[in-house]
């Protein structure tokens, strides 16, 4: 396969954010919680901006990734690395706009960005398959099949 060539497939990795976002759902009243613990109402609403931009960053490289896999394998590669960086400097430009508001916690917004996502990283690699016969998420398993 040539690296000019599109990838061929189906978008896996649109299917893995979703999952990971859905999951980011569930940890999110954890999330604030521990925000309100770190810094009250102003540690709330900046860990809600942090699971906020944790969801965000995973739908928008998925969806970097899916463009340029369309195009082909170098685009692909250069759309993750590319990507990387935007989405890090995106990151960073939240924090250099926000730093300076008045119900800005820096100590709930930087532990919750941190926390989020990296537990759901590693959450979610309970449910990737690294088979070629299943990209993406790992089939459930029926329970019909189970009893044969």
């Amino acid at each position: 396969m040539s690296l000019l060539a599109p990838a061929d497939g189906p978008p896996t990795e649109r299917a893995v954010a979703h999952d990971m976002v859905k999951r980011g759902l569930w940890v999110t009243p954890v999330m604030l919680a521990f925000g309100v613990a770190l810094g009250g109402r102003n540690g709330l609403a900046s860990a809600a901006v942090a699971v906020a931009l944790v969801c965000l960053n995973f739908l928008l490289a998925a969806a970097l990734m899916t463009i340029g896999g369309r195009i082909s394998l170098a685009a692909l590669m250069g759309s993750v690395l590319g990507g990387y960086m935007l989405r890090l400097a995106g990151i960073t430009g939240v924090i250099i706009a926000l730093r300076h508001a008045s119900w800005f916690h820096q100590l709930a917004f930087g532990a919750v960005l941190l926390i989020t996502h990296l537990g759901l990283l590693v959450w979610e690699t309970r449910y990737v398959s690294i088979s070629l016969a299943y990209p993406g998420l790992k089939p459930k398993i029926s329970k019909s099949r189970n009893n044969l």
